[in-house]
């Protein structure tokens, strides 16, 4: 017998952004930032839908809209019949950049649909980064977005995922460049070669196992930690202007890396001077590119998505 959800329910629910990969990580590392979008959501006889900030002009207003949706095919999965869902939805997370804005939607409707069933049959947390993770089809982005940190992700050979979640250095930060126009994910991921050689993975390995000592430990290995093999090369095509940005900031020893799929570059450090540092090679490089950047330095999210009923 298919179970009611009650009416008259009211949330806001906050997911961070996420830079995904960090270099050499791909599929498999993540890192929860503070910038947050907010959404009120409650339970309605209907839906209704009001957008702010980015996609306002673009995204649905009905129960297309991908959180609603979303909402929904939890509840049937859990046994429940969907109910209308009230969404006011403050969209701070930059969308097509590289910062999870996808993820960040889909952790969102998952943790308040989850928040939303009588107390006996929520599932946790751990339910909403499984189902999350295998919408998106890899964990890499939607585990910090629902655990925050730092968050080192895996697909398991019978198909679900795992996280751990890993201290980072208490002088490591974040300086992003944030360009004027967007990629789609499709299209990164479509410039990946099928076939990569031995020599190469070995190579990222030992980049990947690096950038984990880095961030926990020694932020002075960040450069050599975050040399990708796999990924950022084969991209650069279709990021020419992230690219260049990504070797001038390197050719300054700075360990600057494409934000998930990009096109926004995220460059790790741990000191003012490198701060003032990038933001100085950026501003340089915004001043004579075609494509407007902005220079921004978020903190990093500890926490992943938050639910707090009204």
């Amino acid at each position: 017998m298919t179970q009611q959800i009650a009416l008259g329910q009211k949330l806001i629910v906050s997911p961070p952004a996420t830079s995904a990969n960090l270099g050499p990580g791909f599929d498999s590392l993540g890192l929860a930032l503070e910038y947050r979008d907010r959404l009120e959501v409650g339970t309605a006889h209907s839906s209704r839908v009001e957008i702010f900030g980015d996609g306002a002009d673009e995204l649905p207003r009905d129960e297309s809209h991908l959180i609603i949706k979303e909402m929904h095919r939890y509840w049937k999965d859990a046994g429940f019949a969907p109910v209308g869902v009230e969404l006011v939805a403050h969209n701070r997370i930059p969308h097509a950049r590289g910062m999870g804005s996808s993820a960040a939607a889909i952790v969102a409707a998952y943790a308040a649909a989850d928040a939303l069933l009588p107390a006996e049959a929520r599932r946790g947390t751990e339910s909403v980064f499984q189902a999350a993770a295998a919408w998106e089809g890899h964990p890499d982005n939607v585990a910090p977005a629902v655990f925050g940190g730092l968050s080192i992700s895996a697909t398991n050979p019978d198909g679900s995922f795992s996280s751990v979640q890993v201290p980072l250095h208490p002088d490591l930060r974040a300086v992003l460049a944030i360009p004027s126009n967007g990629l789609s994910t499709e299209v990164a991921r479509g410039a990946l070669p099928s076939h990569i050689e031995h020599a190469v993975a070995a190579a990222n390995s030992a980049s990947a196992a690096l950038l984990i000592h880095a961030l926990s430990n020694d932020p002075s290995q960040l450069l050599g930690g975050t040399k990708d093999y796999l990924h950022q090369d084969y991209r650069a095509a279709a990021m020419p202007q992230s690219a260049a940005v990504i070797a001038k900031l390197r050719d300054a020893g700075l360990a600057a890396v494409v934000s998930g799929a990009g096109p926004t570059v995220m460059t790790l450090v741990s000191s003012e001077d490198q701060v003032a540092a990038v933001q100085a090679v950026i501003n340089e490089f915004s001043a004579s590119s075609s494509v407007s950047w902005r220079a921004e330095v978020p903190k990093l999210a500890n926490n992943g998505v938050t639910v707090e009923v009204l």
